[in-house]
C-alpha cells in the first residue's frame, strides 16, 4: 500500500513539473505600433484680389512693351505680400468702379495712390500711411498769370473723383474737367484745352520731368494727404496681414529704395 501511495506521490509531483515547464519560457510581447510623423504641409498663403488704376505713374501703370502692370505702389504691395504671407492678383479698374467696388466688396484690397479720407473711411478700411503727397497745379510753360491754387481759373483738368478733383470744386472760379485717365488732362493742357491741371505732386512731377518745354508747376503743394491700402470692410484679418508686411516693408527700408527707383 505504501509502495501505491508513494507512487502516486511522485506522479503527481511530476505532472505538476511537466505542466510548469509548459507555462514557463519567454513571454512574448504585443509591439506598440509604430507612430510616424505626419508630413508638414506648407501653410498655403492667402489668395486676394487687389485691384489699382493703372494710369497714374509712377506709381500704377501698364507697360507698353510687356503688358504688365508696373509701378512704385505694385513694387510695395508684392513686397508686402511676400513677408506677410499672401498670394496676389492684381486686377486692372478705372478709378470710380475702383472706389464702388471697393465700398461694395468686390475686390479684397486695393492700391492705388488712394489717399486716405474721412469720407472713403466709411465704406472701406485702410491700412496705416505708406506715402505723404499733395495737390500740386501744374500749368503751361509760358503761363504768368497762374501762381498757385489760389490764381485758378477756367477749366482744370483732373482725374474724375480724385482729390484733386474734390479740391478744385472748393475753389471759387475754376471749374473741374474730369477724365477717366490723368493723362489725358495733361495732353489737353499741352493742347491748350485746359488751363491747368492738378492732381498729386509726385505724378505732376513725372509729367512736368517729362516735358520740361512745356509744363511747369504754378505754387507749391497745398494739400497735406497720406496714402494707404484701401481693404474691404469686414476683413480685418487680411488687414491685420497687409499691415504687419508694410510695417516690415517699412523696417527694411523699401519704400525709399522703391520711390528712388520709379520717381526719376
Amino acid at each position: 500500500m505504501k509502495r501505491i501511495i508513494w507512487l502516486l506521490l511522485v506522479g503527481a509531483v511530476l505532472s505538476s513539473l511537466l505542466l510548469a515547464a509548459c507555462g514557463t519560457g519567454t513571454p512574448t510581447t504585443s509591439a506598440a505600433p509604430t507612430t510616424s510623423a505626419a508630413p508638414t504641409t506648407p501653410v498655403a498663403a492667402t489668395k486676394i484680389l487687389v485691384a489699382t488704376d493703372a494710369t497714374w505713374p509712377p506709381f500704377e501703370f501698364v507697360n507698353e512693351q510687356t503688358k504688365e502692370i508696373e509701378g512704385m505702389d505694385i513694387d510695395i504691395m508684392k513686397a508686402i505680400a511676400e513677408r506677410a504671407g499672401l498670394e496676389i492678383e492684381f486686377v486692372n479698374v478705372a478709378w470710380d468702379p475702383l472706389l464702388a467696388g471697393m465700398a461694395q466688396g468686390m475686390y479684397d484690397a486695393a492700391i492705388s495712390s488712394i489717399t486716405i479720407t474721412e469720407d472713403r473711411a466709411k465704406e472701406m478700411l485702410f491700412s496705416d500711411p505708406y506715402f505723404a503727397a499733395g495737390q500740386l497745379v501744374v500749368v503751361q510753360k509760358d503761363n504768368t498769370t497762374c501762381t498757385g491754387k489760389d490764381t485758378l481759373s477756367g477749366e482744370v483738368g483732373v482725374q474724375l473723383g480724385t482729390t484733386g478733383d474734390i479740391e478744385v470744386q472748393k475753389i471759387a472760379g475754376a471749374t473741374t474737367k474730369p477724365y477717366e485717365e490723368i493723362g489725358l488732362a495733361f495732353q489737353d493742357l499741352m493742347n491748350g484745352q485746359v488751363s491747368a491741371v492738378v492732381c498729386d505732386n509726385p505724378v505732376a512731377l513725372l509729367y512736368i520731368g517729362k516735358n520740361p518745354d512745356k509744363l511747369k508747376a504754378a505754387g507749391d503743394v497745398f494739400t497735406d494727404e497720406s496714402y494707404g491700402i484701401a481693404v474691404a470692410k469686414g476683413k480685418e484679418d487680411i488687414l491685420q496681414k497687409i499691415n504687419a508686411g508694410l510695417k516690415a516693408v517699412k523696417d527694411e527700408g523699401l519704400i525709399e529704395e522703391y520711390a528712388a527707383k520709379w520717381m526719376k
